[in-house]
């Protein structure tokens, strides 16, 4: 047994929840961010998803990363380092019970784990019976698992590796 895996359909303010987390980020970032991503199920009008926000920096290199480590410091986050997965630095918080609870990632630009994130979100985007046959996985894998996260990953795992297949980075 470990951690409760709760799906939901599809719900609007996910999109403005990322919104207001973003306008923190990028006050405290300014220029050190190049980009700002919203990345993950919550960003794919359509899809049910667990209501957690997935939200990827952008930043020009590796370089910046100090800087960003502190700046993020100076607004209640804290970093975790890469959590076994290179190209994505982590990021946990306090203090932001005023938000939608989210996970934050900085990745340089030429972060091969980026390019997954945005070339599966876009694809997802794009394919409306991808967004159905995925959402439907999900809330059966949320059935059958409901108590486990690691089974439930593996449940959908199937379906991202043949997504992943169609845009060409396995």
């Amino acid at each position: 047994m470990g951690k409760p895996v709760t799906v939901r359909p599809y719900d609007e303010s996910w999109a403005e929840a990322f919104e207001a987390i973003k306008a923190e980020l990028q006050q405290a970032l300014g220029e050190l961010a190049s980009g700002i991503e919203h990345v993950g199920s919550t960003s794919v009008r359509g899809l049910s998803a667990k209501p957690v926000i997935d939200i990827d920096i952008v930043i020009k290199d590796r370089s910046l990363l100090g800087e960003v480590i502190t700046a993020l410091a100076g607004i209640g986050y804290f970093h975790e380092g890469d959590g076994g997965i290179a190209g994505r630095e982590a990021f946990d918080y306090r203090g932001k019970e005023h938000f939608m609870r989210h996970h934050l990632y900085v990745c340089a630009e030429d972060s091969a784990e980026l390019m997954r994130h945005l070339a599966f979100r876009d694809y997802l985007r794009s394919s409306p019976e991808a967004v159905r046959e995925y959402s439907r996985i999900k809330e059966e894998g949320a059935r059958l698992f409901p108590d486990d996260i690691d089974g439930y990953i593996a449940y959908k795992s199937p379906f991202i590796r043949k997504i992943y297949g169609e845009i060409g980075i396995l």
